[in-house]
């Protein structure tokens, strides 16, 4: 694989790992304090956690939701072009034409709003004794692949329970991704045995990046989240990893090491498409 001639082949990228109360202004300016942090240490790409600006629950989506552009992408915007930085956005309660969603969207260095992905896959799961959550019971989704480029890479967006779902992952890489990122708050039960395993399966199995930014864990909330923000390189190792507290972590993106692996086991051009294939049937 050659680098693409003109793209950087290393950037610094930061995941912040963000404690989310009841109070959407509150979060919304201690997301923008710590994206000003992040940039003060080099992130060139700055990535929040799922529902960073509203407790996650299927009773909170309607009272937090948002058109957009709204309250809370305008203050992206805002911190993206005052950083410089690009900024994936976690993700949001979207309300459109009367219908919710789980969205995520990602601003460029001058504020411009160049992706919105809503969550593809619902978290429709029931683990007897443990946890039950139905989030079709309120929301909608997503219908569309969400990829977009920047100096350094292209990019793939994925929410959370999007992770789980092979598929997604290697049609993103098949159209260039090599980063994808995941804005997640998977819970106690599905966060020590999963959370990891899938970040570092979507990286081995594809040869790339993965990134997923989760909530800070707060043991008073209705929904724990598991925190464990990671970073994972193409080798499947992980190079980042937070606790459950509120924090920042950094990782160097080098895509030299991403094509020396992609040339050292080279599945992308070894894979017997006489045989199968996985399809985008959308755009």
């Amino acid at each position: 694989m050659q680098l693409v001639k003109g793209v950087m082949a290393n950037f610094r990228l930061a995941l912040i790992q963000l404690h989310v109360s009841a109070d959407k202004a509150e979060n919304l300016n201690r997301a923008c304090q710590f994206v000003k942090n992040a940039t003060e240490q080099g992130a060139k790409l700055v990535v929040l956690p799922e529902c960073f600006n509203s407790p996650y629950g299927t009773k909170y989506f309607a009272e937090y939701a948002e058109k957009i552009p709204g309250e809370s992408t305008q203050k992206l915007s805002e911190i993206a072009k005052e950083c410089g930085i690009y900024l994936i956005g976690g993700s949001i309660p979207e309300e459109d034409a009367g219908k919710l969603y789980n969205t995520c969207t990602v601003f460029s260095p001058d504020g411009t709003m160049i992706a919105k992905h809503r969550k593809i896959h619902l978290f429709d799961i029931n683990v007897p004794g443990k946890i039950r959550f139905q989030e079709s019971e309120t929301l909608s989704p997503g219908d569309r692949f969400s990829m977009f480029d920047t100096p350094y890479c292209k990019i793939g967006l994925g929410i959370c329970y999007d992770i789980r779902f092979a598929e997604l992952a290697q049609i993103y890489t098949q159209k260039g991704c090599q980063l994808l990122v995941y804005p997640g708050a998977f819970n106690l039960t599905t966060g020590p045995a999963h959370w990891e395993l899938l970040q570092r399966g979507r990286a081995v199995d594809n040869q790339v990046y993965v990134a997923a930014a989760s909530p800070a864990r707060d043991e008073k909330a209705s929904y724990v989240a598991w925190g464990h923000s990671t970073i994972v390189n193409p080798w499947g190792e992980v190079i980042a990893k937070a606790g459950s507290e509120e924090t920042i972590i950094y990782a160097d993106i080098n895509l030299k090491k991403l094509a020396e692996i992609r040339e050292q086991i080279p599945i992308h051009s070894q894979k017997r498409s006489d045989l199968y294939a996985v399809e985008a049937k959308t755009a």
